[in-house]
């Protein structure tokens, strides 16, 4: 085997431990969600999207 089949051999070998912790990370950062608000608003949070709506107005940060 060649010095660079080796090489590429040990990219690829990287690549995928590469892929699998960005995997593990994702899923772990899904089942860390926040914990259920009681009495709160519905739909997407809205400091995440810079803006807040109340009864059809809405207001900028």
């Amino acid at each position: 085997m060649t010095r660079e089949e080796q090489r590429r051999i040990n990219i690829e070998q990287a690549a995928k431990r590469a892929k699998a912790e960005a995997e593990a990370r994702a899923t772990a950062q899904t089942e860390a969600s926040l914990p259920k608000e009681v009495g709160g608003r519905n739909g997407p949070e809205p400091t995440r999207f810079g803006d807040w709506e109340l009864k059809g107005i809405t207001s900028d940060f």
